[in-house]
């Protein structure tokens, strides 16, 4: 059995792109986007057409509705692929305003169910910013599902336990490189790979004291560098994957264990921790890491969204 199926046995797996035509090869259950997925992908001579085509059929709407109609075509087209959800992102200048993305990822719910889509099949992904967190607590009592991403800390994942969030997607390879970059010529790779990564045990942290208080918020592992982060959490409830990792994966018969389980998490002697604003933010600003990678997350995704801007401008 190769790598990518023993996987499937212990998580569900999730293709991480906007290259929709790439899914069919690796089976995934769900599938991720974000702008600078669909960036990408929309300058590829196979997704133009995409392009031109919303632009021109919307060409009288105002351009940030351009972009949802656009991100809607890509979720669709995905749809078609994968049996479960896909995860469309509200703009991430919004990350800061708790009312803006609340109307935005109403208006991404009812352009996928004007096109025949489940509201049960989509998850709005906001940053895990405190406006973001409390937006998707809304959103939640509305019955429209969340994918809290740019997660990178501790802090951010109790305060979406809190809110009861569906999704979170905590990023293995940003807290990875942030460490290794930190550390420069003391970095050994050998000595912080596996169980060892900082981005593997941020996860481990997290998925732990999920299932030891029964936080049914779900825990999916993102942005990996290699394949040992990902063996390292097979277990989790779901990792997203780009497809060149999940080729990886296919090609590789070496035997994959479980890693993590919720038995062993229920085992663990753990404290109860909560966040209210104030607390959360300090947890936050305390952690250099975190705050240094949000911010950075949020500025190129809203760079990204500029040129997608630009890009839908220019036809």
């Amino acid at each position: 059995m190769n790598q990518l199926d023993a996987l499937k046995q212990y998580t569900t797996v999730v293709a991480d792109t906007g290259d929709f035509k790439q899914l069919d090869a690796f089976k995934p259950q769900d599938a991720t986007t974000n702008p600078s997925l669909i960036l990408k992908a929309v300058q590829k001579p196979d997704y133009a057409p995409l392009l031109q085509e919303t632009v021109q059929r919307y060409q009288d709407r105002p351009l940030d509705e351009l972009m949802d109609r656009l991100l809607v075509r890509f979720g669709c087209e995905i749809l078609s692929i994968v049996p479960g959800r896909v995860s469309t992102e509200v703009d991430a200048r919004l990350s800061f305003d708790t009312e803006a993305t609340v109307a935005r990822a109403e208006r991404l719910i009812e352009l996928y169910q004007a096109e025949g889509v489940h509201i049960d099949r989509v998850l709005i992904k906001v940053a895990a910013t405190w406006e973001g967190i409390q937006a998707a607590q809304r959103l939640e009592q509305r019955g429209i599902h969340t994918n809290l991403t740019l997660l990178f800390s501790f802090c951010q994942a109790v305060a979406c336990g809190q809110a009861k969030v569906q999704l979170i997607s905590p990023f293995v390879g940003r807290i990875y490189d942030w460490y290794k970059k930190s550390a420069g010529a003391q970095w050994v790779e050998a000595e912080n790979a596996g169980a060892n990564d900082p981005g593997v045990r941020s996860v481990t942290q997290i998925y732990n004291y999920y299932k030891k208080f029964g936080i049914a918020t779900e825990v999916m592992g993102a942005s990996f560098r290699n394949v040992g982060q990902i063996t390292a959490l097979a277990g989790c409830d779901l990792l997203t994957i780009s497809p060149d990792l999940l080729a990886t994966l296919a090609a590789t018969e070496t035997p994959l264990q479980q890693a993590l389980s919720a038995d062993t998490a229920q085992a663990l002697d753990l404290p109860l921790v909560q966040y209210d604003q104030a607390s959360f933010r300090l947890a936050l600003n305390e952690d250099a890491m975190a705050s240094e990678k949000l911010a950075e997350g949020i500025r190129a995704f809203c760079a990204d969204a500029v040129k997608l801007d630009q890009l839908l401008l220019a036809h």
